[in-house]
């Protein structure tokens, strides 16, 4: 019986042995072993990007990415950086700006209007004109106003569209082409101390409830780096030449919602 016994188990451990020597090598399985198997595992390291505010790296999942850019906080997209621009805007860089003086800071933003063609938005999102046209590169074939205005070289620090929409043209620190010939309390030249922002709309139409909130978050974020601002429209600057922003523009609401101080209204808070 036991012979029988022992040729059985010869047999099966033969056969065994057969099976393993002809059997691929990746049907071969290495006993368990936690760390070699982690070591096998591809594993990436972990992409680090910086804060465009603060530069301070951080890992890509943690980051925050706007309009192409990464922040590590809120506050830090939402700020006014060092170069004078808010991480918060799209930026579309213009050519049309002039390095300020060294010893001056802006202490004025002038409000405007600005609609291309004139009134279009109240049928179609057009404010891509507007980039382009503080941009140089207006097509002047997409309607026959722009024959008039193509050799205009203009630009703003900010442009908040009908939608709320902030973009950013020209750095706080250089001088944007908004202002032309004018005038704020005796001192000429506006635009070499003052910040241009332009309101999408043509004068002839009240502004949306989500301009004057894009307006009221970017007052605060300048008067956070620029202290003791003054405010005025572009017609109390050069009212020989300039309407804007016009009577639709609510001088109240934007003090209520700005908090604003008298003195820092000088043309006080009547439309005009």
């Amino acid at each position: 019986m036991f012979k029988w016994l022992f040729l059985f188990v010869g047999i099966y451990l033969l056969y065994v042995w057969v099976k393993k020597k002809n059997a691929p090598p990746s049907a071969i399985k290495n006993p368990a072993n936690p760390i070699s198997d982690m070591a096998q595992k591809d594993i990436e390291p972990e992409v680090m990007v910086p804060c465009h505010y603060c530069q301070v790296h951080l890992p890509k999942s943690d980051a925050i990415f706007f309009d192409g850019r990464s922040y590590c906080s809120e506050s830090h997209l939402n700020a006014l950086d060092e170069h004078g621009w808010v991480g918060s805007a799209k930026w579309q860089p213009s050519p049309n700006y002039d390095a300020r003086s060294e010893n001056i800071s802006p202490d004025l933003v002038v409000i405007h209007h600005i609609s291309l063609p004139p009134g279009e938005f109240k049928n179609k999102d057009s404010s891509q004109y507007i980039i382009d046209f503080f941009q140089n590169r207006l097509d002047v074939s997409a309607h026959p106003y722009f024959l008039e205005i193509a050799h205009q070289k203009v630009s703003s620090h900010f442009l908040i569209t009908r939608h709320g929409e902030l973009i950013q043209f020209v750095s706080t620190k250089n001088k944007a082409w908004h202002a032309g010939v004018s005038s704020f309390q005796g001192r000429e030249k506006c635009n070499d101390f003052s910040i241009g922002i332009e309101l999408e709309g043509d004068g002839a139409s009240a502004f949306t409830e989500e301009q004057y909130q894009a307006l009221t978050a970017l007052v605060k974020k300048l008067e956070a780096i620029y202290f003791n601002l003054q405010f005025a429209g572009h017609s109390d600057i050069a009212p020989e030449r300039k309407t804007d922003p016009g009577i639709f523009f609510d001088w109240q609401k934007f003090q209520k919602e700005t908090k604003i101080s008298d003195k820092n209204l000088p043309f006080g808070l009547s439309s005009r």
